[in-house]
């Protein structure tokens, strides 16, 4: 599959920003909250009385406190394994998030300076949309996902013409008539369904379009969309809407072709920061101090990090511009909210100045490097110090 030339890899804060940008202090919960189990259950019976005690012991005000006992409920209909993120400020949850699979960090439930959306970004780690239409000759059932969440985001089914959709097994006239008629009810259909993809593709981030069903649908169907959606398309060899289907293989086939994807675009980065290396004026940080001083700049374009290998370091989060700092004198004119984890602090500067972020396992990274980023321009020759 070929790499989308608009593709922008790594995740888009953007429509968190406006929480980095109120005061603290925040009320944080990642917890399990799966309902599968009895112990599960009886978990969530508890918590409630936990969450009072161990917030409290943090001096989280009582407003807070009340907010966050309402968010957290067991997550009833969700298939476990599945976690809760909730993000509590001025006695409202802000953030309350079921995020599928089980924990992938501790679990928590503490007061802090600055928003922490590493859990989020863990088990969301791309702005991934992406579309799978199953498609027969009569109907079709457009379903848009966003990678990581735990069912569609929208549905759409498109009703098209149900008359004379099978061709007239006759002879003369009568049969040419019947057959162009026919063709012509596929064709309109198809077009029904090509122009409800075409809206899907030019109001979001649509990555990927998984056109599954009745092979002829299929085809007609890519046929009429539009070139950009057409480039986006991944044709699968499957039919749940018949009799007997196996629904199981189209999710494991559209997973496989999503994972491939993200796995491309990944690449794709990681070969931009590679060929950065070595040049004598290169669009590319490396380093915790190269990295803070290029987000200080508002430089970075895409901000890569290993959060396992950042886990144990801490850095100063600021209330304005440069948002971030490693030492106090750092800091210039804007004042330090606290010293927060690496990543936290790195992850909010980044969202703070547009930049985009990607989560990467530690080899991926070169040797000894835990956090790199690209930049949206070179920083020039460095001038020798006198």
């Amino acid at each position: 599959m070929a790499e989308r030339a608009d593709a922008k890899p790594g995740s888009s804060l953007a429509a968190y920003k406006h929480l980095y940008r109120l005061p603290g202090p925040w009320c944080t919960a990642y917890v399990d909250a799966g309902t599968g189990t009895v112990d599960s259950l009886e978990a969530g019976d508890v918590r409630a009385g936990n969450t009072r005690a161990q917030l409290e012991a943090q001096e989280a005000s009582p407003a807070d406190i009340d907010a966050m006992e309402r968010a957290l409920k067991p997550a009833t209909g969700a298939p476990s394994p599945v976690c809760r993120f909730v993000l509590v400020h001025g006695g409202k949850a802000e953030l309350n998030e079921v995020l599928p699979g089980g924990l992938i960090l501790p679990e928590r439930l503490s007061l802090e300076p600055v928003p922490d959306l590493l859990p989020l970004l863990k088990h969301q780690p791309e702005e991934f949309a992406y579309i799978v239409a199953e498609v027969s000759r009569e109907h079709g059932e457009i379903r848009l996902y966003r990678a990581g969440a735990t069912g569609p985001t929208s549905v759409q089914e498109v009703e098209g013409e149900s008359g004379h959709v099978h061709k007239f097994h006759g002879g003369g006239w009568s049969h040419l008539r019947f057959q162009h008629h026919t063709e012509d009810v596929w064709r309109r259909n198809a077009d029904e369904v090509a122009g409800e993809i075409d809206r899907l593709v030019e109001a979001g981030r649509v990555r990927l379009i998984v056109l599954a069903g009745d092979v002829h649908a299929r085809g007609l169907v890519q046929g009429q969309l539009s070139k950009a959606a057409q480039s986006l398309v991944s044709m699968v060899d499957s039919h749940t809407h018949t009799a007997g289907a196996d629904s199981a293989d189209l999710t494991d086939q559209v997973n496989q072709r999503v994972a491939g994807l993200w796995a491309e675009e990944q690449q794709a980065v990681m070969d931009r920061l590679a060929i950065q290396e070595g040049q004598p004026n290169p669009e590319a940080a490396h380093g915790g101090g190269a990295v803070v001083h290029a987000l200080q700049q508002a430089q970075v374009d895409v901000l890569i990090l290993d959060d396992a290998a950042l886990s144990g370091w801490t850095m100063l989060a600021l209330d304005a511009e440069p948002w971030i700092a490693t030492a106090r004198e750092e800091a210039l004119a804007a004042g330090v909210l606290g010293e927060v984890p690496a990543p936290a602090a790195l992850i909010r500067a980044a969202a703070l100045t547009d930049a985009r972020v990607l989560l990467v396992p530690g080899p991926v990274l070169p040797q000894g490097v835990d956090v790199a980023a690209l930049l949206r321009w070179s920083p020039g020759p460095q001038v020798p110090s006198p």
